[in-house]
């Protein structure tokens, strides 16, 4: 009968008080795409149709900040997803540890299309201080997931157990810079939103490039950049 456990795990004596390793890792990754498969579907619920006759063309024009808002979000979630999968190839096998940081790592997610909701309510109708609350709001939730990102990296880098072979503990220590970056970042919005809440808005959207840039690890990046000026 096939172990259910990775190579190179073996399961604890029975009796024993050593955490039990998962190989079900797959599960894990087909349950985080699932989520993050609504959340981002939840974003185009924001977008809405012209609803009064002879002014459909101006409508769809006054919902801009609605559209770049949902480009904001869309690419952000999709980052998420980009990194989430590049964390998992390197991961052989979780622990109960790693699974409750999946799901805070998931809820911090799953709440996006909430704030992205109301900053395109906020920059299409409300006030300036509308607009600068749900940019502050915007930049705390995306803040606390870059937080949840950081609780994941500091737990493999304790566990180096739950990594697959050749991956060093170390790696995880190098990346919780840019989960730190992750947390300062999102308020670089609101500052500029301060000055002009819809330039805010475009911002937001180059915001994500960094996370795309460096899913595979800031030393991954930065040795493949190398490689390409030396070619």
């Amino acid at each position: 009968m096939r172990s259910s456990f990775p190579d190179g795990a073996e399961p604890p004596e029975r009796g024993g008080r050593g955490p039990r390793l998962l190989a079900e890792s797959s599960r894990v990754e087909a349950f985080s795409d699932g989520v993050l498969a609504i959340a981002i579907t939840l974003l185009v619920l924001d977008l809405r149709t012209g609803d009064r006759a002879g002014q459909v063309g101006h409508d769809l024009l006054a919902q801009w900040p609605t559209y770049l808002a949902y480009v904001a979000s869309f690419l952000y979630i999709g980052v998420i997803w980009v990194n989430h999968h590049a964390l998992f190839t390197r991961i052989t096998a979780v622990d109960t540890g790693l699974l409750w940081c999946n799901l805070a790592l998931l809820l911090t997610a799953s709440i996006l299309p909430f704030p992205t909701a109301e900053l395109a309510f906020a920059m299409g109708q409300g006030t300036y201080d509308d607009k600068i609350s749900a940019l502050v709001l915007y930049a705390v939730i995306s803040a606390v997931m870059a937080m949840s990102w950081l609780v994941v990296f500091s737990y493999l880098q304790r566990h180096p157990q739950l990594l697959r072979p050749g991956v060093p503990a170390d790696f995880f220590r190098t990346e919780r810079l840019r989960a730190f970056a992750g947390i300062l970042a999102p308020f670089v919005p609101v500052l500029v939103g301060l000055w002009s809440p819809p330039t805010a808005l475009v911002v937001m959207v180059a915001t994500p490039v960094f996370y795309a840039v460096t899913a595979e690890g800031l030393k991954t990046s930065a040795s493949r950049h190398r490689g390409d000026s030396a070619g």
